[in-house]
């Protein structure tokens, strides 16, 4: 494989079981993803996307097959290990903001900093900044209650940006959101791509924004690569 792949999947297959059933999620997916590359990834309820997400993110580990990042195999990390991959390499963002409700957006941006025994009033700074950079200085005092879904979803960006990650990976970022306020928070992430350099991964239903804004798409089916297009 060429050594200038920032992440590779080599024959990726993940299988649950329950009792005498066994259900392949996964089987023998191979990625290849360059640093600074947008990748989108579709398909249908059921394709595998979220558990390909969850491997990709340390979040679970493949039943056979390699995941190497940055020339690492995360696949044979321990749990310690996955932690701090977890904690300094990968941004996560989900459907649902996972917010903590009693906190103020800053408050909810800084909370990662705790586990990495940063100084309050760095943890403040830092998580100003970075809401500064989403768009949301204004609403650092504010609870999520009192933010829309499209605000709360940058919330959510920004958190996931905190640490400095390498890659961003987004499942269903814009899922409970309506059609504009998607092409608002698909934007950030292009400009996030494009701007700083960051690698991004997007699981979307929507293919028309992953036609306009990723690099390239990759449509599983079946726990199966059925198609990779990439944008001109």
């Amino acid at each position: 494989m060429d050594s200038d792949y920032f992440v590779e999947t080599k024959d990726l297959t993940k299988t649950y079981s329950s009792g005498r059933i066994k259900l392949t999620a996964l089987s023998n997916v191979n990625i290849y993803l360059k640093k600074g590359q947008f990748l989108g990834i579709t398909g249908a309820s059921g394709s595998g996307k979220s558990t390909l997400m969850n491997l990709l993110g340390g979040l679970d580990k493949p039943s056979s097959g390699t995941i190497k990042v940055q020339g690492k195999f995360i696949s044979e990390l321990d749990c310690d290990e996955l932690a701090l991959y977890r904690r300094y390499q990968v941004g996560m963002i989900f459907q649902s903001f996972n917010l903590v409700s009693s906190y103020t957006a800053l408050e909810n941006v800084a909370f990662p900093l705790l586990f990495a025994d940063v100084p309050k009033k760095e943890r403040m700074k830092r998580a100003a900044e970075i809401l500064n950079m989403v768009g949301l200085h204004e609403r650092k005092d504010h609870r999520p209650a009192e933010l829309s879904g499209g605000e709360q979803q940058r919330v959510a960006i920004a958190r996931a940006l905190i640490n400095h990650p390498k890659i961003l990976l987004a499942d269903e970022p814009t899922g409970n959101l309506d059609s504009k306020t998607s092409r608002q928070i698909t934007q950030i992430l292009a400009d996030l791509n494009k701007n700083q350099g960051l690698t991004v991964v997007m699981i979307s239903h929507e293919e028309s924004l992953l036609a306009e804004y990723a690099d390239d798409i990759v449509h599983l089916c079946d726990g199966k690569i059925a198609e990779q297009e990439t944008n001109s």
